[in-house]
């Protein structure tokens, strides 16, 4: 079995986790991915007369790319991480994939396609048969994928959480 899981960073690590390692043996393929957008002003700054490479020589485009790799790495860790670690206390091996992509939803439906996922687990913030979440990131991966989606809730704070936060 091939399992997608897609997180952004409110997916519950431990109920996934327990979800998943029921699911798959040692033989199947479990992938955490997150797809991150590049902010457009850290494109910007990159591509202004103003920056700089630091090191002579080198042609601004490469290392445009290597700042780019270094944010969508090291935000793609601390968002997939929790997923992974929950996953490998349970003896579920799991790879970590961080992807970059404008459109998620075409991003996540795409590395499904490409592992041939028997399951793409997702999570909502909100309700998702609500009309609000109709153009969320899960319900278009559920409308674009041709694989069965497992949406689990994210933590959404409850009214006496916001009461005593503010």
């Amino acid at each position: 079995m091939n399992v997608l899981i897609a997180t952004a960073g409110v997916l519950p690590p431990e109920p996934v986790a327990a979800i998943v390692a029921r699911l798959v043996d040692e033989r199947d393929t479990v992938k955490v991915v997150t797809v991150l957008e590049i902010p457009r002003s850290f494109l910007n700054e990159i591509r202004s007369e103003e920056w700089r490479p630091l090191t002579e020589g080198a042609p601004a485009w490469e290392e445009e790319d290597a700042l780019i790799a270094r944010y969508v790495e090291e935000r793609g860790q601390r968002l997939t991480d929790p997923v992974v670690a929950a996953l490998q206390s349970r003896d579920v091996a799991a790879e970590a994939h961080h992807l970059e992509g404008e459109d998620k939803a075409a991003a996540i439906v795409a590395a499904a396609e490409e592992i041939d996922a028997d399951l793409v687990v997702l999570g909502a913030t909100r309700q998702i048969f609500a009309e609000s979440a109709w153009e969320s990131i899960s319900a278009r991966v559920m409308a674009d994928t041709r694989r069965p989606v497992l949406v689990v809730p994210g933590h959404v704070p409850s009214d006496t959480e916001v009461e005593e936060d503010e």
